[in-house]
């Protein structure tokens, strides 16, 4: 992430934009951009069929964050994280937009960072995450978007604690029982 300064300065700059100061995008997202298209190339790290690259994910999303109306980020944290979700939603749409021209194709293996420690048994795909993650949401939406924040949005334990205004301890627990409980459905989705 960035060095204090710099976050410091996108801070303000996140919150002149939500005021309605669209002048400050221009000084945001050189800013910004560096980061975003770090998170984007985690994301498609080991996307084995990838059509797109980085750099059209992070153009796709910034597209979408600039076209909100009212944006409702908080901070920095907040708003890298609701890019790392519309960096998921393009993939996840786009897979699917793949999987429909192909008639019902595989799925495209797209482990997430740490999928391993996630899915011990299972090599998920964006589409099963994306699944669980949805069915987690169900159940306990916080755990849902902690989990989201971490793996999708790569924040930390501190940053995500920001966000959603709790403390790192209850984060990190949080993050430990989702990862349990997405581990479980991977492996055996109808009987969580």
């Amino acid at each position: 992430m960035e060095n204090q300064s710099v976050s410091g300065k996108v801070t303000l700059l996140l919150r002149q934009w939500r005021a309605g100061d669209d002048a400050v995008l221009e000084e945001l997202t050189p800013l910004v951009y560096s980061e975003l298209r770090m998170l984007a190339r985690s994301r498609l790290a080991n996307e084995r069929r990838a059509e797109l690259s980085p750099t059209e994910l992070v153009h796709e999303a910034f597209l979408r964050l600039v076209r909100q109306d009212q944006p409702e980020w908080a901070n920095r944290a907040h708003f890298y994280y609701i890019a790392a979700r519309l960096m998921r939603q393009i993939l996840v749409d786009f897979i699917r937009e793949a999987q429909a021209q192909k008639r019902g194709g595989e799925n495209a293996p797209i482990p997430l960072d740490g999928a391993m420690e996630v899915a011990a048994k299972a090599d998920p795909s964006v589409l099963q995450i994306h699944e669980a993650l949805n069915a987690l949401a169900e159940l306990d939406p916080r755990k849902a978007r902690v989990l989201e924040m971490r793996f999708f949005g790569g924040l930390t334990a501190d940053e995500i604690a920001q966000v959603e205004n709790m403390s790192p301890v209850t984060v990190t627990r949080d993050v430990r029982a989702a990862t349990a409980w997405l581990r479980a459905w991977l492996t055996a989705p109808e009987q969580t």
